[in-house]
């Protein structure tokens, strides 16, 4: 700075001086500022012009003289130094001096230097995997300088993170600066943009900063699950025949299926890189262990399947048998596979040959007897009788109706509040047989209970049966699933069970609570500061805050719905009980601070009484009082030789009883508080009384009689007047008095 007044102060002296020899010089400086900011790598030109004068001489320096580092170029009355590519050499104050004649002038311009010629750099730890922790870098290059860097990392509209570089720079230098900041990606950050914005406040005035952005969309990864095989037409097969298996694997990105089989000696063999995998012509040696592998840059998951080719036979296949529950109003078909004959002729037929109620087509080696729709009279054994030459085969099958065609329904009774029981209902509608249903309701892992109902044999009809169960809600709930599992075996065959299963979230609402109050810097204030009252409050949803007053007849005044209450200059008016409430769909929580507002100790009164002049013999009461609130400490003093000696009053007052000529004097009162202090002064007059008249006279004792009962009563009257202004009160061990 010192440096600076003095260019200036140089400059005013020389231009003094050119102004006394000639007026009409004049120099021009472009740009037309006093600082300009240069990035390192541009080119800047500064270009300094003179008039009035027709041959004149221009020259470039440094205010340090430094070299100049830049190329300058003179043309008339014009000189131009140019600094191509700009460094950090080149940060200084540069002086354009011009010589017309005797007269000679200066003008200066200051070059700053920044970097910030790259956009931010958004790197990942690893691919962001949903429930996996990623840590996200946010990186500034060649910037300087970098303390007045500002970085900002966003995940879509929401800031992550702001972060500042205010420690200064050790050297003069590029750096890169970063920012970091892990969390786990949910579901709901798939397709999310991360944006990085670096603000650069490189100007001491109003001006904008430089600001760059980078934004990077947020690819979420999900780890393969629920990998299945479908297998068709069978796991069981005979040699010659075909079979398709289709392998699906759920992810993000979508899983890279891989089929492979597993080898005597433990190591799979590589089939195919396609969800499909079709075996044609299988041979006896295909049978054994077919693995599908789902997998993705985040994981992998495997599903097994056991293929059994038997060798080649004279037989009779029925399915999908030997039995088969058939949804009513489906289509079903019921198909009769003969192997190894080449001219079957087929029949079919009930085992209690009832109508068969379907539909038959026989040709070559199959036969098919279709049963659509499926009601309850096809509940029965089915049998395929194949003739070949006199040869006879006769396979069966069992059809049941059942009827379960939708998921289970999960209803509330009402909103889920922790604490509040709520009734929960799982309801499968349209099932029969409903005696086999059975319902079981399952929170997170843990069963809540289960249902079966009894068999009515006196119709076979469509039912809806439910589950009730009422439980109460907890905060240890939130994000827990309840699970509605309806299962419906058929005839106790467990390859045949039926079951479908709904779930449903558990969002539960918690009242506010652990509402707090952080008052920064204290309750406690001197009258004219700032302070900041901020509150918090637990519950779901989250609470919304309101701040209010209290107000004399108790009621509440609201002022604001903001996190934080603050005062920039408190007045003694601003003290009083503020009120802080967290508030829900579902409950109310409330916290309050006392703010108090100090000042300094006024209005203090010492006076004595009856007089400040009285007579040897008399009664006098000294009493000090002020109007402050908050209170404050009074301390009585009387002047000696040696200072001033502390009284011991009572109540603020100090009663002197016959006054003697030894106790006139100055008389002090000291009114102080943690703001701080005042005093006022009186002189006590204790005049001697007359030799010649007798000191106990009946107008005396009058006088002394009345003082007795006046004085007291005078003392409570002032006491009672203090302690209604009073709202504490302090103690000393010698005199003192709060007020």
């Amino acid at each position: 700075m010192p440096k600076k007044m003095f260019v200036i102060f140089g400059v005013s002296n020389i231009l003094w001086m050119v102004f006394a020899v000639s007026q009409a010089i004049k120099v021009d400086m472009f740009p037309d500022e006093s600082k300009i900011f240069a990035q390192i790598g541009d080119s800047v030109s500064l270009t300094c012009s003179a008039t009035g004068c027709e041959s004149p001489s221009l020259s470039w320096r440094t205010q340090m003289d430094s070299p100049l580092n830049g190329k300058v170029r003179n043309e008339g009355t014009t000189s131009t130094l140019i600094m191509d590519p700009v460094s950090f050499k080149d940060e200084h104050q540069y002086l354009c001096t011009v010589i017309c004649g005797a007269a000679k002038l200066e003008k200066a311009i200051q070059v700053e230097i920044y970097s910030f010629s790259k956009g931010p750099e958004i790197h990942l730890s690893s691919p962001a995997e949903v429930g996996k922790p990623v840590t996200v870098t946010c990186s500034v290059p060649d910037v300087y300088p970098f303390e007045r860097l500002e970085i900002e990392l966003l995940k879509g509209n929401h800031p992550m993170k702001v972060q500042d570089f205010l420690e200064p720079s050790e050297k003069k230098a590029q750096e890169t600066k970063s920012l970091d900041v892990t969390f786990s990606p949910t579901d709901e950050d798939i397709g999310t943009a991360l944006v990085c914005q670096a603000t650069l406040h490189i100007y001491d005035d109003d001006s904008p900063p430089k600001v760059r952005k980078t934004t990077k969309e947020l690819e979420v990864y999900i780890s393969p699950k629920d990998t299945a095989i479908s297998v068709n037409p069978s796991t069981r097969l005979q040699e010659g025949d075909s079979v398709t298996m289709t392998c699906t694997s759920a992810g993000l990105p979508a899983p890279r299926i891989l089929w492979s089989k597993k080898l005597d000696n433990g190591n799979r063999q590589l089939l195919s890189e396609n969800a499909t995998l079709t075996l044609i012509s299988m041979r006896a040696e295909d049978s054994g262990i077919y693995v599908c592998e789902g997998n993705n840059p985040v994981g992998k998951d495997r599903k097994e399947v056991k293929l059994t080719v038997q060798e080649k036979n004279f037989t009779v296949e029925i399915s999908p048998g030997p039995q088969i529950a058939a949804q009513v109003g489906d289509s079903v078909v019921l198909t009769c596979d003969v192997r190894d004959c080449e001219s079957p002729s087929f029949s079919w037929r009930t085992l209690i040959d009832s109508p068969l109620n379907g539909n038959v087509r026989s040709e070559g080696s199959k036969s098919t007897l279709t049963l659509s729709p499926v009601s309850f009279e096809n509940e029965h054994f089915y049998l395929c009788t194949v003739m070949c030459g006199q040869k006879k085969l006769e396979k069966r099958i069992q059809v049941k109706p059942y009827s379960f065609p939708s998921n289970p329904e999960i209803e509330m009774s009402g909103p889920l509040v922790s604490g509040n029981p709520v009734t929960v209902s799982c309801r499968v509608p349209n099932v029969y047989p409903s005696d086999r249903l059975e319902i079981e309701l399952f929170k997170g892992e843990s069963i809540m209970m289960n249902k079966t109902f009894s068999k009515d044999l006196s119709k076979k009809a469509l039912e809806t049966k439910s589950l009730e169960k009422t439980f109460i809600p907890t905060t240890e709930d939130i994000g827990n699933v309840l699970v509605c599992l309806a299962r419906l075996p058929i005839d106790e065959m467990e390859f045949e069970l039926k079951q479908r299963q709904s779930t449903q979230t558990l969002y539960v609402n918690v009242a506010p609570r652990d509402t707090t109050i952080l008052v920064s810097p204290s309750s406690i204030l001197e009258e004219g500061s700032s302070v900041n009252m901020t509150c918090s409050s637990n519950g779901l949803p989250a609470p919304k805050i309101l701040w209010s007053r209290q107000l004399s007849n108790g009621d509440l005044q609201p002022i604001s719905e903001n996190a934080t209450l603050s005062f920039m200059s408190t007045k003694m008016e601003d003290s009083g009980i503020y009120v802080c409430e967290g508030i829900n769909q579902v409950g109310t929580s409330r916290k309050e601070v006392n703010l108090i507002i100090q000042v300094a100790p006024k209005d203090i009164q010492l006076t004595a009484f009856p007089s400040e002049s009285v007579k040897e013999g008399d009664t006098v009461i000294i009493s000090c009082t002020c109007g402050n609130v908050p209170p404050t400490l009074i301390i009585l003093k009387k002047k000696a030789e040696t200072g001033y000696t502390v009284l011991k009053s009572t109540g603020g007052a100090y009663t002197i009883h016959r006054a003697q000529l030894e106790d006139a004097g100055v008389y002090q009162c000291e009114s102080k508080n943690e703001v701080g202090s005042q005093l006022r002064s009186l002189t006590l007059d204790v005049k001697g009384r007359e030799s010649n008249k007798d000191y106990f006279s009946p107008e005396l004792l009058v006088l002394y009689c009345a003082s007795s009962l006046i004085i007291p009563a005078i003392g409570m009257i002032i006491y009672f007047a203090r302690r209604a202004n009073m709202t504490g009160s302090y103690s000393l061990v010698e005199a003192q008095k709060v007020c």
